[in-house]
């Protein structure tokens, strides 16, 4: 098997990113030089994109993450800092971006029980705390923002 058909067969399933085909390819036993010049000819084709995966990642996350966890995602995967930025300056902007998060909301007030946000115990809200910001979320913005959405 070549490397362009290795690449064509894991490109045919999903988006990879440039340092997951190396890795791939290196695994596989395939020289540098060879994988290099082949990630090349897939660019030029266009079926390799890292900025691509990277806006698939934002729009399959956004508003279940914030932007910190989802450039977590894309560095994990080796899309650059650069390119993220790229990506998510090009994602249509919502009107208002907390908005979004009425979903989040539902899912928290669920999880934590919560039936009256001006009135959080300390213990309640360190954890809602938390669970926003493992999320990527401000969680200072956001709860101010659903307090005042109740008053």
């Amino acid at each position: 098997m070549t490397c362009q058909t290795y690449f064509n067969l894991l490109l045919s399933r999903r988006d990879y990113s440039v340092k997951e085909l190396e890795k791939k390819a290196q695994e596989k036993g395939f020289s540098l030089e060879e994988i290099a010049e082949t990630i090349a000819h897939l660019q030029s084709l266009g079926y390799q994109s890292d900025r691509r995966l990277a806006s698939t990642l934002i729009q399959s996350g956004k508003g279940k993450y914030g932007k910190a966890a989802l450039r977590r995602k894309c560095l994990s995967k080796g899309i650059s800092s650069e390119t993220f930025e790229q990506a998510w300056d090009e994602q249509p902007e919502p009107p208002d971006t907390l908005a979004e998060t009425q979903d989040l909301q539902t899912k928290v007030e669920r999880k934590y029980k919560i039936t009256d946000w001006a009135n959080l115990d300390p213990q309640t809200q360190a954890k809602v705390y938390r669970y926003l910001q493992y999320r990527g979320f401000n969680a200072t913005e956001v709860l101010a923002y659903w307090r005042e959405r109740i008053h």
